[in-house]
């Protein structure tokens, strides 16, 4: 969308700009979430913070029972939910890598409900459906299944806290047109060659 053009790169500030090369230099490209958000550097400064505690908690000096995947599992799920076609492309990719299981990232993304995933994730990704789509009928008793599996309540509301977050974001990145990269599309389809 042409009503909300990204900054170019030298046009953002050098701390914004640091980090934005940090992910350049590990992902090999710049996703378009980094630039199109860095029109308003202290939101951006804002966005990244959040999501940086709720998706890398070991950053912050927090400990989260739920791996890396399963937190992309449930970004890339409720994106699909709310049709975000940036997030659950770009954090398609990311489960893909984390769970090195290309097809159970496709599946999470079209219907987890049919994913090849065990009972634990399953339950997990029930709870972030409602908090996605219901999350005034969210009771007492939507804990039980959780605890059941395992999940304690810091637990619980780290998968609360990623599903509203990414509401945001999948808001964010529909609204303004915001499209995936092309190199999100093959990341983790394709094993890398040894070097």
């Amino acid at each position: 969308m042409k009503r909300y053009p990204a900054p170019t790169l030298e046009q953002v500030p050098e701390d914004i700009r640091a980090r934005i090369l940090e992910v350049q230099e590990k992902a090999g490209f710049v996703p378009n979430v980094f630039l199109a958000l860095a029109r308003r550097p202290a939101e951006w400064r804002a966005f990244f913070a959040y999501h940086d505690a709720l998706m890398t908690p070991e950053t912050v000096g927090r400990e989260s029972g739920l791996t890396k995947g399963e937190r992309e599992m449930i970004v890339t799920a409720t994106s699909a939910a709310n049709q975000c076609l940036y997030c659950v492309v770009a954090h398609g990719a990311i489960l893909r890598i984390y769970e090195k299981k290309p097809l159970v990232a496709d599946q999470v993304a079209v219907n987890y409900r049919k994913a090849d995933i065990p009972p634990r994730q399953r339950a997990m990704l029930d709870f972030a459906m409602k908090v996605c789509l219901r999350s005034q009928e969210i009771d007492e008793s939507d804990f039980a299944p959780l605890h059941a599996h395992g999940f304690s309540d810091e637990d619980i509301w780290d998968i609360a806290a990623i599903t509203a977050f990414f509401g945001l974001s999948n808001r964010m990145a529909s609204f303004s047109g915001m499209e995936p990269n092309p190199e999100f599309y093959l990341m983790g389809r394709v094993p890398k060659e040894k070097k």
